[in-house]
């Protein structure tokens, strides 16, 4: 489908917050310095501070989102907001918001639906080798389950046109939600790109509200969750597989010794060993079904995603 670019496409940034009364009116600043004809849109999800009053007074709409978590303020932000384009980006000033007019201009021209923000510190503190490291490894799983698109996959900075805000079914809690978005445009092969952008420290007496072994281990077990959703013959088939290898090495030595002596001696390992084989054919058989089921629910995704329309049909205010 041909679609024209309006002259004015409406566009949202969107900020969840929590407790960043220190950064917020910055970031809320300079995004509408950047892009003039923005709307920011802060979602406050309980803070304890004044998040909200100081987001309200640099000219944000500032709304709430009693449920704790990242995962949950991005379900409420794309379900309330209408718009063209959407910008998303943490509110601990850390993003570069000069950088907001490239990445929509590259989303624009080429008809992309996601636009992921790489982050290129500007001094080695902005980003913390814990934080790195983690990054990589979880990219770097999710590049060789999902693909290798991108490098970045938990940066907090994403441009989305209107159907991919409006075809991603969030099922993420809290910053589980980035592995989410990235794996939704990769699994419904949706035009995206990455571009690099420059990531700075956090403000002297703002803190991460991330939790690196705690929300690291969290977010690689929503990927293992995806993993089965959706590829679940390599889940369910790696499953059997090993259930299978794990009988045959246990059954090496009770084959051997039956055909010297034609005696079963270690019956109940025998029983376990069969028993391992039929558990591991039934997962491998398991993962067959469910992938067909995944390919179906891939293909009403992607229909659905298709039947939404790049920019909004709406009237412009």
């Amino acid at each position: 489908m041909n679609v024209s670019t309006p002259e004015r496409p409406r566009i949202a940034v969107l900020v969840p917050c929590f407790n960043e009364n220190l950064t917020v009116g910055a970031v809320v600043r300079d995004f509408l310095r950047a892009v003039p004809s923005a709307t920011v849109y802060v979602y406050d999800n309980n803070s304890t501070d004044n998040t909200g009053g100081i987001a309200k007074d640099a000219g944000a709409v500032v709304r709430t989102e009693t449920r704790q978590g990242k995962g949950f303020v991005v379900q409420r932000m794309f379900a309330d907001i209408e718009a063209d384009i959407y910008v998303l980006v943490d509110g601990d000033d850390t993003y570069e918001a000069a950088a907001a007019p490239r990445l929509i201009d590259r989303l624009l021209s080429e008809r992309l639906d996601f636009v992921n923000g790489a982050r290129k510190a500007s001094e080695v503190r902005a980003y913390r080798p814990g934080h790195r490291l983690g990054n990589k490894l979880l990219t770097g799983l999710v590049q060789r389950l999902f693909g290798k698109q991108f490098d970045d996959m938990l940066s907090g900075y994403k441009v989305l046109s209107r159907r991919f805000v409006k075809s991603f079914p969030t099922t993420s809690r809290g910053f589980e939600i980035e592995t989410e978005l990235m794996i939704h445009a990769l699994r419904l092969s949706m035009p995206s790109i990455e571009v690099s952008t420059i990531y700075k420290e956090r403000p002297e007496g703002s803190q991460s509200k991330l939790r690196t072994y705690h929300d690291g281990l969290n977010i690689l077990l929503f990927i293992v969750r995806l993993l089965k959703d959706e590829r679940p013959l390599m889940f369910f088939g790696a499953i059997g597989g090993l259930t299978v290898l794990v009988s045959f090495f246990l059954a090496a030595p009770i084959v051997l010794e039956f055909v010297e002596t034609g005696l079963v001696p270690r019956l109940p390992t025998a029983v376990l060993c069969a028993s391992l084989v039929v558990i591991g054919i039934f997962s491998i058989f398991a993962g067959l079904i469910l992938d067909m089921v995944s390919k179906t629910r891939k293909e009403v995704k992607r229909l659905a995603y298709l039947s939404i329309p790049l920019f909004s049909s709406e009237p412009h205010v």
